[in-house]
């Protein structure tokens, strides 16, 4: 058996493991199938990170999130283990350098993406590599029943097929309980398969709706009530930059996030906010994934989410570090509108969706029958000003031509500029350049870069053009001339999302947009938005408890501190007060039958101190003095849920 705590501590510093870590590194380790439901936060990475790192061979992660990926592979780089990943964007050479690599050992990580694993060339090269363990990241993708279904995951049952004996790990942070069959089935679980599920419960995590019809009045008393670090998620790019120069103009520290900056800005953002130089990131669902800041006291959404599970994991981010945090969400009823507009967006007609394939295909003049596996850069915007198309509905055509099987849109990717040496070293030194410029440029690069001759390696024009005195321009000429000369081959930056063919382009008429991928998605889509809103209903009880059930974890214990349970009924006290007197009055006649007033008075303040000191309960302090008792007897009685006997002086049910 492994040393997993040794390992631990000498590529992390840790010195013991989260709860449930340990017991599904083990499982995966001992060979089982195995599914582990973490919240946001809880440490998935290292669930396969750790067991991989004890067994001989490299280990497949399967990520949709390219960023996520980009950051995990640095990550590992950093604490001395190798790793690499493959994307949408690489050249076919990228590729196979990559391949060829983990072919001969070089990496114990290889990250990719699912639309690469229904590659040929991908297919062709697995069954030589020795993998050891397939961790599937996000793995309620693969569900039609969930919240973000993609198609390409459908790839994974396959490689298994060609890995039998190599065991699988699913990692996800939200799934209903349909969802979790559903996974396992799809990913052809073996029969001795282990599910592990980490409770979803937060105790340190309030969760509170406010329904105003001024958000910003609101948003600043909160702010000024609650202090700390905080996230405030809106639903658009455009609302996350007016939201935080409005937030500046009133004395706050505030920047914005969304997934169209570069990386560059992305990283002086996220830098400034983790170091708390910035107190404030307003941002879109883009900030987030695989930023693990533990003291975030507060999350607010302007803008409700389309779905649960969307909040759930936003939500999530505030008071990883367990102490008291607040999720606020804030409603107007002009959002149940908004939302409804959101949805009719998302299924534009069957007929805009096929003018839209036809008319991509004319935009990057493809010829019936012809393209698969082709992938083009494109520019949503222009793509769809050229056409009459509405960007919404356009993007969101595509997302359900994806769906269908016909093509893939990939996120929005920033790729630096990268440079491999396709010359030896020794034959380097005898090329005749006639440019000392050129000359120069080669030498900067081979002292400023390692790996050049083995891999691509990401390189910044700007940083070369510094060293050397000159350009940036300079420096990328020379480097296409370099590359069409043979000495290295060099890939430009380029920040696009692609456009990638899975199937040769058909004939208009013949595009299919079947049942599933339209009309039942539609039906699914349009209850996740109706649970959203029942939730920000303040009807229900504590918001804790409804979001649980959601997941499928019932408790019987409210959590004492949302908005819900700490509303005033008409007895004055607060819900979460009045419901657990309430529940141990009834408990204590269940038990013991009619009682009199001071036999049940003195049992139900027994209870409340044991419940209270069981459960730790400093969040809403249980009253235990006798009025506040009586007071919930006098409510039952009058709502004759409880009775009062006047000839035995007893109380009953």
């Amino acid at each position: 058996m492994a040393d997993f705590s040794d390992i631990l501590n000498t590529y992390w510093g840790y010195d013991t493991f989260r709860p449930l870590q340990e017991a599904i590194i083990t499982s995966v380790y001992e060979g089982h199938d195995t599914l582990a439901l973490m919240p946001t936060g809880g440490g998935k990475s290292l669930t396969f990170q750790v067991p991989s790192l004890a067994m001989e061979g490299t280990c497949l992660v399967v990520t949709p999130l390219i960023a996520l990926m980009k950051d995990q592979v640095e990550n590992l780089k950093q604490r001395g283990i190798r790793a690499a990943a493959i994307y949408s964007g690489m050249t076919r050479q990228e590729i196979i350098l990559t391949l060829d690599n983990c072919h001969y050992g070089e990496f114990k990580f290889l990250y990719i993406s699912p639309e690469r694993l229904g590659t040929e060339l991908f297919r062709e090269r697995i069954v030589n590599m020795n993998i050891n363990l397939i961790a599937v990241d996000e793995a309620h993708c693969i569900s039609q029943w969930g919240y973000d279904f993609r198609p390409s995951y459908l790839n994974i049952a396959s490689i298994r097929q060609l890995l039998p004996d190599c065991p699988i790990l699913a990692l996800t942070a939200t799934a209903t309980d349909e969802v979790v069959a559903d996974i396992q089935e799809r990913l052809s679980f073996k029969p001795d398969a282990k599910v592990f599920r980490m409770s979803f419960a937060r105790d340190n995590l309030a969760y509170v709706v406010r329904q105003t019809d001024d958000k910003e009045r609101e948003l600043l008393h909160i702010l000024n009530s609650v202090t700390g670090s905080t996230i405030i998620y809106v639903g658009s790019r455009k609302n996350s930059k007016e939201v935080a120069v409005w937030l500046r103009k009133h004395g706050f520290t505030a920047d914005y996030y969304h997934a169209g900056l570069t990386n560059e800005s992305k990283d002086a953002k996220q830098r400034a906010w983790k170091t708390d130089a910035c107190r404030i990131m307003v941002a879109t669902n883009a900030f987030g994934m695989g930023i693990d800041k533990p003291d975030v006291r507060l999350v607010i959404h302007l803008d409700t989410p389309n779905s649960m599970e969307a909040y759930f994991q936003e939500a999530g981010r505030a008071g990883r570090d367990g102490e008291k945090a607040y999720a606020v969400l804030l409603f107007q009823k002009a959002d149940s509108t908004r939302l409804k507009k959101q949805l009719a967006d998302s299924f534009p007609s069957k007929d805009l969706i096929r003018r839209v394939y036809e008319s991509l295909a004319f935009y990057f003049q493809l010829a019936a029958g012809t393209g698969m596996g082709a992938m083009f850069p494109i520019n949503l915007i222009d793509f769809s000003t050229t056409f009459h198309f509405n960007y919404l509905q356009a993007f969101n055509a595509l997302k359900i031509l994806e769906q269908a099987g016909y093509l893939e849109l990939t996120d929005e990717l920033d790729n630096p500029s990268r440079v491999y040496f396709t010359t030896r070293r020794d034959a380097l030194y005898q090329e005749k350049l006639g440019d000392t410029l050129t000359e120069n440029l080669l030498q900067v690069l081979l002292r400023s870069y390692t790996g050049l001759f083995a891999d691509y390696i990401a390189i910044q024009e700007e940083v070369l053009a510094k060293r050397l005195g000159c350009t940036a321009d300079q420096v990328y000429q020379r480097l296409l001339a370099l590359s069409r000369v043979g000495i290295i081959h060099y890939i430009p930056r380029k920040k696009a999302p692609y456009i990638i063919y899975t199937r040769s382009r058909e004939e208009t008429e013949r595009v299919a947009i079947s049942q599933a991928c339209y009309e039942d998605r539609r039906e699914r889509a349009a209850a996740r938005m109706a649970s959203m809103l029942t939730y920000v209903a303040q009807e229900g009880g504590c918001r804790s408890l409804r979001l649980l059930a959601y997941f499928g974890e019932t408790t019987s214990e409210a959590c004492g501190q949302c908005d819900v349970c700490l509303s005033k009924n008409e007895t004055g006290l607060n819900r979460y007060q009045y419901d657990s007197i309430r529940k141990q009055v009834e408990s204590v006649l269940a038990e013991t039958g009619p009682c009199d007033h001071e036999a049940l008075v003195t049992a139900v303040r027994q209870r409340l101190t044991t419940l209270e000191k069981d459960s730790n309960q400093s969040k809403s302090a249980l009253p235990k003095d006798e009025k506040p008792i009586l007071t919930v007897i006098r409510h039952l009685c009058d709502e004759g849920l409880l009775h009062y006997d006047k000839d035995t002086h007893q109380f009953f049910q």
